[in-house]
């Protein structure tokens, strides 16, 4: 994602923030900040490390009653103390489990109202279904729905319905929370032609300026943008205070072995430190910042926790009921078996470099894509791991949520580098377009210009492997989103020679590869190698 952060745009912002000026921080009010993201429909416990389905002798977090009882009980800690309490959400409810496959928001919807989610801020995923449907949720929820930097006055579903920020008052301080989404979305997800997606820099500041002009308040960027961003806003655009992020499943916390920092993180921005936290993905940490504020609004302290909803916390009665209830007709399709797995595959590094899933899925597409010599997905796929010993239909479901069908096309070597290239422009980390591949072989320098990085490609060919002639044309498999341009591969939807993008659902491909057996062969080999 580009922000368009130029100096008169950050000169302008500066500007229209009068009340932006040093003051003592002498705290005078106490709140504490109660928030989930990145939540994916994740209604029962999960596997610690992969986010799969839990099963026994496995550490296992979250699900929806205990998330519930754990902000119950973060919240009487809060009042017992003299905090008040605001519990918000930074986006990507929607997507990941049967319960959205089958419900399509309901039920997250159900759960959100019962935990007393007061805001949240749109992810990518709320867009995978369409406007319609996100409409649907919108229209059910019973607190705002915030975007700032999405422009739906063209789309008659959403027109009017999002709110750029929205304020409380609690513990006797102003806060407002101002919602911004990944103007990644098109590229994401489905949120049709109506939509614009603006820049959250730009948003932000607008709302910040509207916030200031009516008095002191601490501003809180409900943030569905991604870690790095999150850093890149809290560093150039004044006046805000605290991010609470989502989008890049990053966990922020303190004596955890999964956390990739603390929480918060502190960044030194144009007029103020600002405090950055995020609670990972699928509901198993549950964040609690607690500040004390000075008069004008700005952090004289902060504390809290990011905690993991393991057995410390109780299971709310409500919503395991609401959660049966929403199961009931997923039973039967969840318990199919399809096969067997000597080892468990974990989607930890699938966005980093090879990964035996991304293999395992890889060869699943190649196998059902008849005549096809390449396959590529992409690692932000696989949106978690397969356990060992026996796999269901849904836990397969669990990993490939998204209803994709495996698509086909001819396509030159020479955009085969090109697809390569842009599953890599991002480099190794969080960029959900890492390259998973079958077929090939290819090395990449990490650390060249994004766009030449790809340093040598070879193409199976009978038993062994020949380098890639960048003038053939060459039968490529990968999934419908991605052969439309999903996840910046322009080069599948505007290079594709005879493309077809109704091949079997890969969910389905998946588990005839397990089926077959093949899959219990499937390792890390080499194919992807750093240079």
């Amino acid at each position: 994602m580009t922000m368009m952060l130029s100096r008169r745009f950050l000169l302008g912002a500066a500007l229209a923030l009068p009340a932006l000026r040093t003051s003592p921080a002498q705290a005078v009010h106490q709140v504490r900040l109660v928030h989930v993201n990145d939540f994916h429909s994740r209604h029962e416990p999960v596997a610690r490390p992969t986010g799969a389905a839990c099963r026994p002798n496995d550490t296992c977090l979250g699900g929806s009653a205990r998330l519930a009882g754990a902000i119950a009980t973060a919240k009487a800690e809060a009042a017992a103390a003299g905090r008040g309490v605001v519990a918000i959400d930074a986006g990507d409810e929607f997507m990941g489990s049967l319960f959205y496959t089958q419900h399509r928001g309901a039920a997250e919807l159900a759960v959100m109202k019962a935990w007393g989610c007061e805001a949240m801020t749109l992810g990518n995923h709320e867009f995978d279904n369409g406007a319609a449907n996100l409409a649907r949720f919108v229209d059910g929820a019973n607190f705002p729905i915030l975007s700032a930097n999405i422009d739906a006055t063209r789309e008659p579903e959403l027109a009017g319905k999002l709110r750029p920020w929205w304020e409380a008052t609690r513990g006797g301080a102003r806060i407002a929370f101002i919602g911004v989404t990944t103007p990644e979305t098109p590229l994401l997800s489905s949120p049709g032609r109506n939509l614009r997606f603006n820049d959250p820099a730009e948003a932000a500041a607008k709302a910040i300026a509207e916030i200031r002009a009516t008095g002191p308040a601490t501003i809180v960027l409900l943030s569905h943008l991604g870690f790095d961003m999150d850093r890149r806003m809290a560093a150039e655009v004044p006046g805000l205070d605290v991010i609470v992020g989502g989008h890049s499943h990053t966990l922020l916390a303190n004596n955890e072995p999964d956390s990739e920092g603390p929480s918060p993180v502190l960044v030194d921005g144009r007029d103020r430190t600002v405090r950055i936290v995020q609670t990972g993905a699928y509901g198993r940490f549950l964040g609690m910042l607690d500040l004390d504020l000075a008069a004008d609004g700005k952090v004289a302290a902060t504390g809290g926790a990011c905690s993991p909803i393991g057995p410390a916390f109780p299971e709310d009665a409500r919503v395991a009921t609401l959660v049966a209830e929403f199961a009931l007709p997923l039973a039967e399709t969840r318990r199919r078996p399809v096969g067997t797995l000597p080892a468990a595959l974990n989607n930890a590094e699938c966005r980093r470099g090879e990964c035996a899933l991304g293999n395992l899925v890889a060869e699943a597409i190649l196998a059902r894509a008849p005549g096809a010599e390449i396959a590529i997905t992409n690692g932000g796929g696989l949106r978690a791991g397969l356990p060992d010993g026996a796999v269901t239909y849904g836990d397969v479901l669990t990993t490939l949520p998204f209803g994709n069908t495996v698509a086909t096309m001819g396509l030159r070597g020479a955009d085969v580098v090109g697809a390569l290239e842009n599953g890599l422009s991002q480099g190794a980390g969080t960029a959900g377009r890492f390259p998973q591949v079958a077929g090939i072989r290819f090395a990449w320098d990490p650390d060249a210009p994004a766009g030449s990085r790809v340093r040598s490609v070879k193409v199976a060919q009978g038993s062994g492997f020949a380098a890639l002639d960048p003038g053939r044309v060459y039968r490529v498999a990968t999934n419908d989103f991605m052969r439309r341009g999903g996840d910046g591969y322009a080069v599948f939807r505007d290079r594709a020679l005879d493309p077809y993008d109704g091949g079997v659902l890969l969910e389905e491909a998946v588990a005839e590869e397990i089926a077959s057996g093949r899959a219990a062969a499937i390792r890390t080999d080499g194919r992807i190698a750093v240079r």
